[in-house]
């Protein structure tokens, strides 16, 4: 029997700090009762047993949140409870994300010994001034540390950088990029900041405190940061995401195919095929809540939704559209059960390809100008749909 990939998520909700810049389902506690959340995140995981019967686990993420202030015996735990219960394919690529504080750095060698193959750090800046500006706890020397022992008990690396910042100058994010690639593993996640509602950062921008750069200048920043990595042997394999040949996040990829992952911890999301229909799945976001639950009911469950129509073509272009690879016809109708030009008609796609941000032969895909674009292509798109208007 052909086993079908499954990505399996962990979110471990708790932070020393909150960025200012960050709307992750995040949270500080003063303190936290680590054999209980053991006990609730295995059996979260085990409630997933009977929906996912006949699917090979190609990859884990432990996310959150920062899964590296997560006890190594939790992280222990859950891969054992995973390992005893579905098939894992060969070589799965196992990711912890960490921040370079060194009360984590210090459980590297211990997280690589039980399991973790991949790590990715939330370095952010290697600038003091940046870093000050975007909150983190950490010095630009503690990020050089931590990439220095990263480096020494994982070999499959990546971390984090955020350009576009109010005060940044092209200059300076081309210095900074080009030190930082002298350091970096086989991957990097290069993120514009995005000011997000909710955040203390979308209050500090409504009351003017700093202003954005200008969607001239970001396009200038992005275009400058795609050539020069790809130039550099780092080429893009998503809007934000760039690796050498072969290194790519398995995990992530997984997202953006629309292919199946399922979610456990506080506020995780899960996309599940069952009985050839697609769910969206989602925990209880607040911690206390989804403990509440799984004591409850055995599971951390919030809502489960049956994905059709609309929202499915929906949900499929806008994750699919921010890989470089393009997408055939035959793809598009076996992830969705459409035929894309019944969805949206041809002559929407030849108009974008006659302005140079897309092509539609042999596959379907953004071109580099239609990258930068890639917003208001969905936008487009979907506003032209025939059916499910």
């Amino acid at each position: 029997m052909i086993q079908k990939p499954l990505a399996l998520y962990i979110h471990w909700p708790f932070c020393l700090s909150k960025c200012p810049y960050c709307d992750f389902n995040s949270h500080v506690r003063e303190s936290i009762d680590v054999e209980q959340w053991k006990k609730n995140l295995l059996q979260d995981l085990k409630s997933f047993q009977e929906s996912t019967k006949g699917f090979e686990v190609s990859s884990i993420f432990f996310g959150g949140g920062t899964p590296s202030l997560m006890p190594p015996s939790i992280v222990e735990a859950l891969l054992k409870e995973i390992s005893d219960t579905y098939p894992i394919a060969p070589q799965v690529e196992i990711t912890l994300e960490a921040n370079p504080n060194s009360v984590e750095t210090k459980n590297f060698e211990t997280l690589s010994k039980i399991g973790i193959n991949r790590l990715s750090l939330g370095i952010q800046s290697l600038v003091e001034e940046n870093l000050r500006f975007l909150g983190r706890s950490h010095s630009r020397q503690e990020a050089l540390k931590a990439i220095e022992i990263s480096d020494r008990f994982f070999k499959n690396r990546s971390f984090d950088l955020i350009y576009t910042l109010p005060h940044q100058s092209l200059t300076a994010w081309q210095e900074e990029l080009e030190s930082s690639l002298l350091l970096a593993g086989p991957h990097l996640s290069l993120y514009q900041l995005t000011i997000e509602e909710g955040t203390p950062f979308y209050l500090a921008a409504s009351r003017k405190d700093f202003l954005m750069p200008s969607n001239e200048k970001s396009a200038h920043f992005f275009e400058w940061t795609h050539t020069f990595m790809k130039e550099s042997g780092y080429p893009a394999y998503e809007v934000s995401n760039f690796a050498r040949l072969g290194k790519e996040c398995r995990h992530n990829k997984h997202y953006w195919l629309y292919d199946d992952y399922i979610g456990i911890g506080p506020g995780a999301h899960s996309r599940l095929t069952i009985e050839g229909k697609k769910y969206a799945i989602r925990r209880h976001r607040s911690p206390e809540k989804w403990m509440e639950m799984v004591e409850k009911n055995q599971s951390g469950l919030h809502e489960q939704i049956f994905i059709e129509g609309s929202t499915l073509i929906e949900e499929y272009l806008m994750m699919r559209l921010r890989l470089l690879e393009g997408f055939s016809l035959e793809e598009f109708w076996a992830k969705t059960g459409y035929n894309l030009f019944d969805v949206i008609p041809e002559k929407i796609f030849q108009k974008l390809e006659q302005e140079g941000l897309l092509r539609i032969i042999p596959e379907i895909e953004l071109t580099f100008e239609g990258l930068k674009k890639l917003n208001s292509i969905l936008t487009f798109l979907l506003g032209n749909r025939i059916l499910f208007k």
